[in-house]
C-alpha cells in the first residue's frame, strides 16, 4: 500500500464513518418499526448528497443490520436473565443443605444460609436488570457501540488494562492514548460496498479488475475534487488485489457480473490494509436446505464450532459422539464470516 493510497482510503473511511454514525443514531431513534416505516429512502437521499447513492445504500443497510442485531442481543439477554431468575428461585424454595426431587430433575438447596442470603441479593439485582431490559425492548431503543464495547470500556479503564510497567511516564501515557485512538478510529472506519448484479465486475463502488487486480474506488462527493485521479470521481489505487483463497471462484463471479461485496479494513498493529470479498451462493429469498438427521447419520460428520478467531472441529460418528481418533482440521485464508455453527459431511 502506497502512502497516497493509505491517505485516500483513510479520508474516505473517516468521512463515511461520520455519516454511518449519524445514520445509526437516527435509526435507533426511530425505534422498533416495520421496515416500511424505517424511513430508509429518506435517510438514503440525505446521505447521497454527502457521499453517493451506492455508499448511502450500504450505510443505511448496515444501520438496519446493526439495529436488528442489537434487538436480537437484547432479546437473548432477557431470556438469559429469566432463566437465571428461575434457577435461583427454584433453589431458594429448597432448605439449605438439602435437595428435593421435582419431576425428572433434582433441585439442590444452597450450601448454607450465608450463600442463600447472597443469592437472594443476587436475585433482586437480576430482577432489576430484567425490568430495565424489558423497558428498553418495549421502547424500541437499543445500545450499539460502533467499534466495539470492549474497546470503549478499555478506554474508560485504560490505566488498569495496560500491561506495561507502572507507574507510567507522561510519554508512555500519551503513547497508550495514541495507540487506543488509532485502533478506535480504524475499527469505526466505514469502507463497505455492497455488490450489484449486472454491473461491471459485480460492484460499482469498489471495482476490481480480475486480469491484473486493479482496484478502483468511487469517492464520496466532497472528496472527489481533492483525491480523484480517474474519470467520474474515482480513485485508482497503486496497490493490486490478489485473492489466494477461492480466487478462481471470485474470478468466475466477477467475470459474469455477479454481485460481490467488498470490505476494506485497516490493522493498526500490523500496519496493513486488508480487502475482503464475500458473496452469497444462495439466491435471494431462498434458504440453504438443511440435511435431515437420517442423512447425517449415514456418514461421519465434521462438527464445526465457529469462534471469533478460530474454528474448533471434530469428527463425529453416526451416533453423534466424538470419533475415537481425533483428526486435526485447520482453516486458513482471508475469508471472514459471522459466528455460527455448521455440520457438514467429512469429505
Amino acid at each position: 500500500m502506497s502512502p497516497a493510497d493509505a491517505l485516500v482510503l483513510r479520508a474516505v473511511g473517516e468521512h463515511l464513518r461520520a455519516l454511518a454514525g449519524a445514520d445509526l443514531a437516527v435509526r435507533v431513534r426511530i425505534g422498533n418499526v416495520p421496515a416500511a416505516y424505517a424511513r430508509r429512502a429518506e435517510r438514503k437521499k440525505a446521505l447521497t448528497a454527502q457521499s453517493s447513492s451506492r455508499w448511502a445504500g450500504a450505510i443505511t443497510r448496515t444501520s438496519e443490520d446493526q439495529y436488528q442485531l442489537a434487538r436480537r442481543a437484547l432479546n437473548a439477554r432477557i431470556g438469559s436473565l429469566r432463566r437465571a431468575i428461575r434457577a435461583i428461585e427454584a433453589r431458594l424454595t429448597v432448605p439449605p443443605g438439602t435437595w428435593v426431587r421435582q419431576g425428572r430433575r433434582t433441585v439442590r438447596g444452597y450450601a448454607d444460609h450465608v450463600e442463600r442470603r447472597a443469592k437472594q441479593q443476587r436475585l433482586q439485582i437480576l430482577k432489576g436488570d430484567l425490568r430495565q431490559a424489558v423497558r428498553e425492548r418495549d421502547s424500541g431503543q437499543v445500545r450499539v457501540t460502533r467499534g466495539g464495547r470492549r474497546l470503549l470500556n478499555s478506554r474508560h479503564h485504560l490505566y488498569d488494562t495496560m500491561t506495561g510497567p507502572k507507574p507510567l511516564t507522561e510519554a508512555d501515557w500519551q503513547a497508550e492514548l495514541d495507540s487506543w485512538s488509532e485502533e478506535w478510529s480504524a475499527r469505526r472506519m466505514f469502507l463497505t460496498a455492497d455488490g450489484e448484479a449486472g454491473v461491471p465486475f459485480g460492484n460499482y463502488t469498489i471495482s476490481i479488475t480480475p486480469t491484473d487486480g486493479t482496484i478502483t474506488v468511487v469517492l464520496p462527493e466532497p472528496l472527489r475534487r481533492q483525491h480523484a485521479n480517474a474519470p467520474r470521481g474515482r480513485y485508482v489505487l497503486d496497490a493490486a488485489a490478489v485473492f489466494n483463497h477461492r480466487g478462481e471462484q471470485w474470478a468466475d463471479r466477477v467475470g459474469v457480473g455477479a454481485p460481490v461485496r467488498y470490505d476494506i479494513t485497516y490493522d493498526p498493529v500490523r500496519r496493513r490494509w486488508y480487502l475482503d470479498a464475500s458473496w452469497s451462493t444462495v439466491k435471494k429469498g431462498r434458504q440453504v436446505p438443511v440435511p435431515t438427521l437420517d442423512v447425517l447419520r449415514a456418514h461421519p460428520v465434521l462438527a464445526v464450532d465457529v469462534n471469533a478467531d478460530h474454528l474448533a472441529a471434530w469428527i463425529l460418528d453416526p451416533c453423534g459422539n466424538p470419533a475415537p481418533a481425533p483428526r486435526p482440521h485447520h482453516r486458513s485464508g482471508a475469508q471472514r464470516s459471522r459466528p455460527t455453527t455448521h455440520a457438514v459431511r467429512d469429505v
